[in-house]
């Protein structure tokens, strides 16, 4: 089965600039779950979440369809990294306490995806997925550059599905007995060089590369520098989590 890879050629970037996610959602998760034995993380990229849910969970499957992002996850003795599709996992049926999908499941084929976690999930098993939107920045100067990037400059090159994204996730089917999980927020403490560097693994920012052979990026770090002159301070950066948890029904 085909799909949309969009971050493979990005994987090392994205191993080395994505955000992390909070050791609190990890923590509720668990909590959400009657026992703790097994979990699979699918579209596990690089493997953010799957080493935290491994502090958690006795054993953890990690898959990717990227052979790319698979070869530069991060090891965990008690994570198995296997390339393999969302729609088609390979894992043994009723087998899992706990399904994740950390900001992927825009671009997976639903309903397959959620047959494939109904027939993997025990009774009772729970599927959470999560999606973080737009970053903001500390210092309103610096923010507004970054907003003006995101939309204006890289906006036009976001696949269409970015907008599931935005939505947090409000927009899409969710076949399972909804819970009403806590909020949850990301905040990072980045030096600029990193966050110029989480900007060169946008999928957007890849395409505008393609089309006019120019980083953005480049321009816009020139932009940043009077802002922020001490290239090795840190500000806060922070994104909203959306979260969708629901049962096997």
């Amino acid at each position: 089965m085909s799909f949309k890879d969009h971050f493979s050629r990005l994987a090392a970037q994205y191993s080395a600039y994505r955000p992390s996610y909070p050791a609190s959602l990890f923590d509720y998760l668990a909590q959400c779950c009657p026992q703790r034995r097994s979990a699979w993380d699918c579209a596990c990229g690089t493997g953010q979440a799957s080493v935290a849910l491994a502090a958690r969970f006795e054993k953890v499957i990690a898959t990717d369809a990227s052979q790319q992002q698979v070869a530069a996850a991060v090891p965990h003795t008690n994570v198995t990294y296997r390339v393999a599709p969302a729609e088609q996992s390979g894992i043994e049926s009723s087998s899992l306490d706990l399904v994740t999908v950390a900001q992927a499941l825009h671009w997976f084929n639903l309903d397959a995806f959620y047959g494939e976690a109904q027939r993997v999930l025990k009774t009772s098993g729970v599927l959470a997925v999560w999606t973080y939107g737009v970053l903001h920045v500390e210092d309103a100067a610096t923010d507004a550059l970054a907003q003006e990037f995101y939309y204006d400059v890289v906006g036009p090159y976001w696949p269409p599905e970015r907008r599931f994204v935005e939505e947090g996730y409000r927009g899409l089917t969710f076949p399972f007995t909804e819970l009403s999980p806590p909020l949850f927020n990301m905040e990072q403490q980045w030096e600029r060089a990193h966050l110029l560097g989480y900007m060169r693994t946008w999928s957007a920012t890849a395409r505008y590369v393609d089309e006019k052979q120019v980083d953005p990026v480049a321009a816009l770090e020139e932009r940043l520098a009077p802002l922020w002159p001490d290239a090795s301070s840190r500000r806060k950066v922070t994104w909203p989590l959306a979260l969708r948890v629901g049962r096997k029904p």
